[in-house]
């Protein structure tokens, strides 16, 4: 039988593709967990397809890019710094209700599915840190960015609390 941990911990496998080890005073002695390394199918949007149970968000959640602002003109490295009302933010797998991290979408057309840990690529880039800032560099030309709650688990709250799309340029 799992313990509630031992869930969890190996529903963060099957999420993150990380393997944690712990110790654990637990006398039943059992099998450990290992993973085989993923294919090159399983790497490439990998988390599209696991569905997973939303985190409910407050109907007031606003999150917002708080600079540059939208139609700026910048140079790289861009600051980009922000704001969240009606939420705190939290690291990664914390859990507390109406929490979560942000997450950066660069230059991006379609938005990833809502019902899935949020891919981690250079156009979704993960504050799993509690982060409310960060230095992009990019090239020259018009940029757009927009930011996304993500729970604990890095999947988008119900309803989504992202903010409007700021585009730049970037000289």
């Amino acid at each position: 039988m799992h313990t509630p941990f031992k869930v969890l911990l190996i529903s963060a496998l099957f999420t993150t593709g990380v393997l944690l080890q712990g110790c654990s005073d637990n006398s039943d002695e059992e099998e450990p967990i290992t993973q085989s390394e993923p294919t090159s199918d399983e790497r490439e949007g990998a988390t599209e397809t696991i569905s997973t149970e939303r985190t409910s968000a407050p109907a007031d959640a606003k999150v917002s890019i708080l600079s540059p602002e939208d139609g700026a003109s910048v140079a790289s490295p861009v600051t980009v710094e922000f704001g969240l009302e009606g939420m705190e933010v939290a690291k990664a797998g914390t859990g507390q209700e109406n929490t979560g991290h942000h997450h950066l979408l660069v230059d991006l057309d379609q938005l990833p599915p809502m019902d899935a840990p949020l891919p981690s690529t250079d156009q979704v880039i993960h504050f799993g840190g509690g982060q409310t800032s960060t230095e992009l560099k990019l090239e020259p030309g018009d940029h757009t960015l927009q930011l996304l709650l993500g729970d604990s688990m890095h999947v988008p709250h119900k309803p989504p609390v992202m903010s409007e799309k700021v585009t730049i340029t970037v000289e």
